[in-house]
């Protein structure tokens, strides 16, 4: 079986070619774009027949980093409004704010920028907490009636381990299911 052929040896320019084409593709935070850029190094690195790429390696990730750094300077990145979007989206898909700080912050947001994008709001909380009831079929949208103990602790369990407080848990399964229709309504305009 014939050896792949090596990668072309990345340079400042190809570096910079392949974070825009990045960008122009997918939302990104500086630290995510780095990442990128790095990955594409270590594979070059990995298909370099060489033994001694430790020095050229250390040089194109630094490289790598003033790259990242030039796209935050032309506005192609802004981790803030990256982190709103992000927050805004995970809220709406049902995720807890916890979930979302966590997410946020797995994606290269400071941790401080990313509860700042998150809304403190108990309301938008309690939506949340009833969307994601919905997708499981529990609480005010569970297909049978009065559910026993054991599964009423496994309805909190559920929210719990998505990350919502106790109270808007207890809040969101105790709902009409006529009022958490509402709410999800009226979250979602």
């Amino acid at each position: 079986m014939a050896q792949p052929a090596a990668l072309p040896t990345p340079t400042p320019a190809s570096l910079q070619e392949a974070a825009v084409n990045y960008l122009a593709r997918f939302a990104a935070t500086e630290a995510g774009l780095r990442a990128v850029l790095n990955r594409r190094i270590d594979r070059w690195a990995r298909s370099a027949a060489a033994d001694d790429l430790a020095e050229q390696v250390t040089a194109l990730k630094q490289a790598a980093r003033l790259v990242s750094a030039r796209m935050v300077e032309l506005g192609l990145i802004n981790d803030a409004a990256f982190a709103e979007q992000r927050a805004a989206g995970l809220t709406r898909t049902g995720r807890s704010r916890r979930a979302v700080a966590a997410r946020l912050t797995a994606k290269g947001v400071d941790p401080d920028l990313a509860q700042a994008a998150i809304p403190d709001d108990p309301d938008t909380e309690l939506a949340a907490a009833l969307i994601l009831a919905r997708k499981r079929r529990i609480g005010p949208f569970r297909r049978s009636e009065a559910p026993d103990q054991a599964a009423r602790m496994k309805e909190m369990g559920v929210l719990a381990r998505a990350g919502f407080p106790q109270p808007i848990a207890r809040q969101a399964l105790a709902m009409e299911p006529e009022e958490a229709e509402t709410r999800i309504a009226a979250f979602r305009q």
